[in-house]
């Protein structure tokens, strides 16, 4: 069970929801596979935006990943080209 979250909410047109949901189903598996503490992932759709919702360990393994080389090399820059504005990044821990 997961103890914390990272959402990460993307304002993406809904013409390019679909290349950004390819960026997301690219790296599942290697943030579920070589991210220390990762235990989920998750694509929620709404019609004002897209969030990505990612399941840790704890909360100081959620903020590490923000610093990983997958997150900013590989993730950020694919979905770089999709976004409207900044995303909104925010780290829940569980009561």
């Amino acid at each position: 069970m997961s103890k914390a979250y990272l959402a990460i909410t993307l304002k993406i047109d809904e013409a390019d929801r679909a290349n950004a949901a390819g960026v997301y189903t690219k790296f599942k598996a290697p943030f579920l596979n070589t991210i220390k503490g990762a235990t989920s992932k998750e694509l929620l759709i709404r019609d004002e935006d897209v969030q990505v919702l990612h399941g840790f360990d704890s909360a100081e393994d959620a903020g590490a990943y923000l610093s990983s080389e997958l997150f900013n090399n590989d993730v950020v820059v694919g979905l770089k080209p999709f976004l409207k504005d900044n995303p909104d990044v925010r780290i829940y821990s569980v009561a």
